[in-house]
């Protein structure tokens, strides 16, 4: 299994110089809470973005990452806002492999339970997942990634 790290709130950091919450460009968030589980993963960083600043270009690294793994699983910690965009762009390309998506809605340096819990269901289900197919594992769901859904009313992502 390959995680890869495009960014999004999940990474967010605060940084006291700007006042301003940042994703910052190390895999910090993800390798603190490995750091608690006894099997080794590894991890990739590969955009370290606002999902609202993803592009096709950022979608097509992924999807080169990807192509190139001799990995069968992977799960991808990406930002909420278009993670269905990107979920889309690799569906339409891969019927080979395992992807879950995952986020939060709160940066894990703020709020580490909601990380760690959607991280660790991703890796779990990766890992058992028989049929191949793009997930999206948030608040304690993970369905194809078209059965799900980011409320922006309530906050939360629901099944559809």
């Amino acid at each position: 299994m390959l995680i890869l790290n495009s960014g999004g709130t999940f990474n967010k950091r605060y940084n006291e110089l700007t006042g301003e919450m940042e994703v910052p460009y190390d895999n910090d968030a993800i390798d603190e809470i490995m750091a608690h589980i006894k099997h080794h993963f590894m991890v990739a960083g590969v955009v370290y973005k606002d999902s609202l600043d993803m592009d096709t270009n950022d979608r097509k690294m992924l999807t080169s990452i990807i192509s190139e793994s001799d990995e069968a699983e992977f799960v991808i910690v990406h930002g909420t806002d278009t993670i269905d965009v990107t979920a889309e762009f690799l569906d339409a390309i891969f019927d080979d492999r395992v992807i879950v998506l995952t986020g939060a809605m709160k940066p894990y340096s703020i709020e580490k339970s909601e990380a760690s819990f959607n991280l660790g269901m991703a890796i779990g289900f990766a890992q058992t997942q028989e049929i191949a197919g793009v997930y999206i594992c948030m608040n304690g769901y993970i369905k194809p990634w078209n059965k799900m859904k980011k409320n922006t009313t309530i906050g939360k992502f629901e099944v559809v």
